[in-house]
């Protein structure tokens, strides 16, 4: 059950790696409602450290506390928090088996169930009470204005969106070259496919080498629209929220059902980075069968 443990400290140490590209310096918006950026909080020794990093840090630590104690005295038939965890990876790799394959998925079920756990981990963590609503500000004539949140969640920050998908543009990268080989990274990019010969295949080469060029241009903007579309999701999300607590009076029972909305939906963003990552390294990662012989 080694690979229980692995899984869950790989979702912890990605999200600390990726963490560096979050210590950019951010300044503090004076805009009503959500800042579109982290806010820095703190700067030791020059190291900028936003508000969304240390939802991030508690985030790796949670997971990495959780594996060790659930794994710590295992079990032939599991219990509680082991069986727990059990639950949660044998799901995913049976669910991405399905999809991947046995080869593939022994090769990247590692990366794909850790950023799933984390990311879901951080969409649920980003919801409870205090994250995003505990900081500094004023008094207003309308009431206290927050300006610097002490905490928000680690998806709402682009630069953690990014980052993560830019160690999967990576992953990706490598995962072809080891299934594929360079000259197989290549044909699958450019290469026609099917039979042809005579002028029709001189058609389908400059075809499918134009086909391949806009092909590396949607490669190259992954990185982006899997970033953006998990920023989005979440920070709309963070927005919605506020905007509903900004309520007069009934602001705190106005939230309740869009709470059971953003469970929903980090699930569901959590599924879809995992998703579309693991199709991505199948439509380069697959093996396609030769061309059979010459029919008679």
């Amino acid at each position: 059950m080694s690979s229980i443990r692995r899984v869950a400290v790989c979702a912890a140490v990605s999200a600390l790696m990726v963490t560096a590209t979050g210590a950019v310096a951010f300044a503090a918006t004076e805009e009503h409602g959500l800042s579109q950026k982290a806010v820095e909080i703190a700067r030791p020794f020059g190291f900028p450290i936003t508000n969304s990093m240390v939802v991030t840090w508690f985030v790796a630590v949670l997971l990495v506390v959780f594996a060790q104690m659930a794994t710590r005295t295992m079990q032939q038939v599991p219990r509680g928090a082991q069986n727990f965890l059990e639950w949660i990876v044998d799901g995913l790799h049976t669910f991405l088996e399905g999809i991947l394959g046995r080869h593939l998925v022994d090769r990247t079920f590692w990366f794909f169930a850790s950023i799933f756990i984390f990311i879901l981990a951080s969409n649920w963590i980003g919801l409870v009470p205090g994250v995003g609503s505990i900081g500094w500000g004023h008094y207003t004539a309308d009431g206290f204005r927050l300006e610097q949140p002490l905490l928000r969640g680690a998806n709402a920050d682009v630069n953690m969106t990014l980052a993560m998908a830019l160690v999967f543009f990576a992953s990706w990268i490598v995962w072809g070259l080891q299934e594929v080989g360079p000259i197989g990274f290549f044909k699958e990019l450019f290469a026609p496919k099917g039979e042809s010969a005579g002028a029709l295949r001189v058609l389908l080469v400059v075809v499918f080498f134009a086909a391949g060029c806009l092909e590396v241009v949607s490669i190259l903007f992954r990185p982006v629209s899997l970033s953006f579309r998990l920023y989005g999701n979440i920070f709309a999300g963070e927005t919605m929220l506020e905007t509903m607590a900004r309520m007069p009076k009934i602001g705190w029972l106005v939230q309740v059902p869009f709470y059971f909305l953003e469970l929903l939906v980090g699930i569901v963003q959590a599924l879809v980075f995992m998703l579309l990552t693991a199709v991505f390294t199948l439509l380069l990662c697959q093996h396609h069968e030769e061309p059979s012989a010459a029919h008679h």
